[in-house]
């Protein structure tokens, strides 16, 4: 499996932020969203092409019970199953941060961090040929995103740029025709500069009051930057 990097820190997002974890960030992403923050994984994908032993072995130098799959779209990756039950063998919390467009099958996942794209994620004219078409036909899949919610605990994050974002959420939410509890919808802003992401703080805040949804920080670009590695 081609991995982008290992490292261990704390969850920056999502109901766990603040728990120390090791990342697992898979290479490769069937979608190209214009604002990825990661585009050495998804864009561009890099890394070291190792097996699911060696991945382990790397993940239990670390010593921390709670493990997240990322990317890119790590679920993409065809040995991902394998490493998620691995995983699960040796007792480790697993959590899986997803777009919600490739279907579980059963992977062993302890919480799935479902982040469906709205069409703010749109790549932009200068993406390459092709791209724009095929990340709005794949970006949103109700279907699986309804598999996932009825096999895992879960959270359906959302990135937010504007206020108009969230009429978008609530017609995405009742496509669904399932009960989401509010709490399980948590709303993180978008961007990668500190100043930014409060800016946009001082309006999403006041909508998850609104609504009773979760406001989801970016705790790790506050604490790091937006480097590598954190």
């Amino acid at each position: 499996m081609l991995i982008s990097e290992i490292f261990h820190s704390i969850q920056g997002e999502g109901s766990l932020a603040g728990v120390p974890s090791v990342f697992v960030r898979l290479s490769g992403c069937n979608l190209r969203c214009g604002w990825c923050d990661t585009p050495y994984a998804s864009w561009q994908p890099e890394g070291r092409d190792m097996p699911v032993p060696d991945v382990l072995e790397e993940i239990q130098r670390h010593g921390a019970r709670h493990t997240v799959l990322t990317g890119g779209e790590p679920m993409i990756a065809r040995e991902l199953p394998e490493l998620a039950a691995a995983l699960r063998r040796s007792d480790h919390h697993v959590t899986i941060e997803t777009a919600a467009t490739v279907a579980p099958e059963g992977i062993a996942c302890d919480l799935a961090s479902l982040s469906p794209k709205l069409s703010n994620s749109d790549p932009g004219p200068d993406a390459p040929a092709g791209w724009r078409e095929r990340h709005e036909t794949r970006r949103l899949r109700p279907d699986v995103m309804r598999a996932w919610i009825d096999a895992y605990a879960y959270q359906l994050k959302f990135v937010v740029t504007d206020e108009r974002d969230i009429e978008e959420i609530r017609d995405l939410l009742a496509g669904l025709e399932c009960e989401i509890p509010p709490e399980n919808v948590l709303l993180m802003p978008e961007g990668t500069d500190p100043a930014v992401l409060r800016e946009r703080a001082r309006w999403l805040v006041e909508i998850c009051r609104r609504h009773g949804h979760r406001y989801a920080p970016r705790l790790h670009i506050g604490l790091f930057g937006n480097t590598r590695g954190t």
